[in-house]
């Protein structure tokens, strides 16, 4: 079996998200996370963008107007990973954040990143996160990532903002 390898420059274009009521999600992903409403498709869809991309975040109520979440234990997405370019940026995004009352569930130094997990309005999965560079990623002694999962200091890195 031959085994065909995804090029380096290969990205994740979007994350295209069911949510119960698009108003909400939209001012969830605009307000709050920061993202621009690039186009509403009908009553039923919109795409929100970072630079003016056409869409990172596509939104859509199609099968799922007014739906709950589904119950904990079910497969699906676990979470949307929003990188920003730098630590002032996560911090400011961290800000908002707080200041719309969303409840923090978690927040980790990776290593090689800093990140905070929370849910947006419909229950799914949100971490915003800022990569260290590469050359400060730490590595074992035969030069291989060596990631952990060790406490943020949220209070120092919203002293950024």
């Amino acid at each position: 079996m031959t085994t065909t390898i995804a090029p380096a420059a290969t990205r994740i274009g979007h994350v295209h998200l069911r949510v119960a009521d698009l108003d909400r999600a939209i001012a969830f992903y605009g307000e709050v996370l920061g993202f621009e409403l690039m186009q509403r498709y009908g009553s039923g869809a919109a795409f929100l963008s970072a630079g003016g991309y056409h869409h990172h975040i596509g939104l859509n109520t199609w099968e799922s107007l007014g739906a709950e979440p589904p119950p904990p234990g079910h497969t699906g997405l676990y979470h949307t990973a929003i990188l920003y370019p730098d630590r002032k940026s996560l911090a400011q995004a961290l800000q908002r954040v707080i200041a719309a009352g969303v409840e923090i569930e978690g927040a980790a130094d990776h290593g090689v990143s800093e990140a905070i997990y929370f849910r947006d309005p419909d229950g799914n999965g949100v971490e915003i996160y800022r990569d260290r560079a590469e050359a400060d990623w730490p590595r074992d002694a035969k030069g291989g990532l060596s990631m952990r999962n060790a406490r943020l200091d949220l209070e120092a890195l919203l002293a950024e903002a």
